[in-house]
């Protein structure tokens, strides 16, 4: 179910911040940021989907200036709520085509999308746009930061297109997967403490890391530098997900 906010709206946004996720961890956190703020070189950075603010707060307070992109005012008021939250720029709307106004403060250095949300970008055609709407957006020698999982297409049973990725006595949730169209949608079904159930799902478009150099060239990007985490660990067929740079040639 959606509204203006997309699929990231009120009933998401009030328990977003509340998740176990690994990339909620404070320490995940700081590496993510020591990365960014180093690949920043003290330019601007842009956010694409700033969401609640878990990366652009801690990334503003090491003196990097951060403005951000996000369809869901749900979640830009948790943003707002939080100490910090006020001095961020926010512009609403879609990341794959809303332009931010550079002529003041000039392009960023930096531009980045974490935490797989390229895939809730649902179309390939959407997915490109949004790499050449970043590509306007950054300075000669920026970069473009995608941390996004490589596709779990080998946990698949032979025969079947449902993938469990969560189960416990308060909820479970799987996605169903589309190998033709590399399209897929997960389902979620919360269970409250009256018993009752509640099931939301949301569609994504999952993409390899292949496919994702493609787009960065068609936007006249080239790969710098691909790990599987924030601390550089090197990418291999084994990793489950990947951390990759591209970057504005100069000139």
């Amino acid at each position: 179910m959606t509204d203006d906010d997309g699929y990231f709206g009120e009933r998401v946004a009030k328990t977003y911040d509340q998740s176990s996720d690994a990339e909620f961890q404070a320490e995940i956190v700081e590496q993510t940021v020591d990365l960014l703020a180093e690949l920043a070189n003290g330019g601007r950075a842009l956010e694409l989907a700033i969401g609640t603010g878990r990366i652009a707060l801690p990334l503003a307070r090491r003196g990097v200036p951060v403005h951000g992109i996000d369809l869901s005012r749900a979640m830009v008021a948790r943003l707002r709520a939080k100490p910090g939250g006020e001095a961020i720029g926010v512009s609403i709307g879609d990341f794959a085509t809303t332009t931010v106004d550079t002529a003041a403060d000039g392009p960023f250095s930096l531009a980045y999308l974490v935490f797989n949300t390229i895939m809730n970008v649902a179309d390939q055609d959407a997915q490109v746009a949004c790499f050449r709407n970043v590509a306007a957006h950054l300075a000669p020698g920026g970069c473009f930061v995608v941390e996004v999982m490589v596709p779990e297409l080998r946990k698949i049973p032979a025969g079947q297109n449902i993938v469990p990725f969560h189960t416990g006595p308060t909820g479970w949730a799987y996605t169903v997967y589309d190998t033709v169209t590399q399209d897929a949608t997960c389902h979620y079904i919360d269970i409250a403490e009256d018993g009752r159930g509640e099931a939301h799902s949301t569609p994504f478009r999952y993409v390899w890391h292949a496919e994702l150099d493609l787009m960065a060239q068609l936007a006249g990007l080239r790969l710098r530098e691909r790990w599987e985490s924030w601390t550089r660990e090197p990418f291999t067929e084994h990793s489950t997900k990947h951390i990759s740079v591209w970057e504005k040639p100069v000139g």
